[in-house]
């Protein structure tokens, strides 16, 4: 049993969940996907207490690292992100821009994440997977019987695969692939909507059935 702290933020006009894990017990705190109101999520970080060591976002969108920057010009942190999708990042302004969404400035990344890897937070680690598919890069985070999926999969749904870098293909295998292949009970948190389980989304999730359906 963990004695770290989750909580979702969502934030915006596209209801992104960004998510503020908290380790009181060391005086860390990590802050994921970060893609708006960032005077909402420093306020709530001060509240908590604890030190920002680690900002990282599932995949590269303005919508989930929109607000990075301006958490940066705060805390001295890095964005840490997939490289594949650093891309999506430089060209955020433009994105913005396009779709009528106010331009932020562009985050200080360090685009270095890797399937398998395991970052230091709180005195244990919490490993990253690669799950191509929403975006080329787009990757989650687990620790315990959870993970931050992002974008990937949610409550009854799936990610989009028709914006640039979508793979339908290469999303599907990563739901069957590295989400189901979790314990049902696992806890997922999406990048959008209410949190749902491994388990509930192999039973009833249309868009992606699991092995034997494919």
């Amino acid at each position: 049993m963990t004695d770290w702290l989750l909580t979702r933020l969502p934030v915006g006009p596209l209801a992104v969940n960004a998510y503020l894990l908290e380790s009181p017990a060391t005086g860390e705190a990590a802050l994921f996907d970060p893609g708006d109101e960032p005077q909402r999520l420093l306020a709530r970080l001060a509240k908590g207490g604890c030190r920002l060591s680690l900002l990282a976002a599932t995949h590269g969108h303005f919508d989930h690292v929109g607000a990075a920057a301006a958490i940066q010009a705060v805390h001295d942190v890095p964005l840490l992100l997939h490289p594949l999708d650093l891309p999506l990042v430089n060209d955020m302004p433009a994105h913005q821009a396009h779709l009528g969404f106010p331009v932020t400035a562009r985050p200080r990344c360090r685009a270095q994440l890797a399937d398998g890897e395991e970052i230091p937070f709180g005195g244990r680690h919490l490993k990253v997977k690669h799950v191509p598919g929403h975006t080329p890069g787009h990757v989650m985070f687990a620790w315990d019987a959870l993970a931050l999926v992002g974008d990937l999969i949610f409550a009854g749904s799936v990610g989009r695969t028709d914006l640039p870098g979508g793979d339908l293909a290469a999303l599907t295998r990563s739901i069957r692939e590295r989400v189901y292949g979790l314990a049902p009970a696992t806890k997922l948190h999406p990048g959008h909507g209410p949190a749902t389980t491994v388990g509930a989304e192999m039973a009833g999730n249309p868009f992606v059935r699991p092995r034997e359906a494919g």
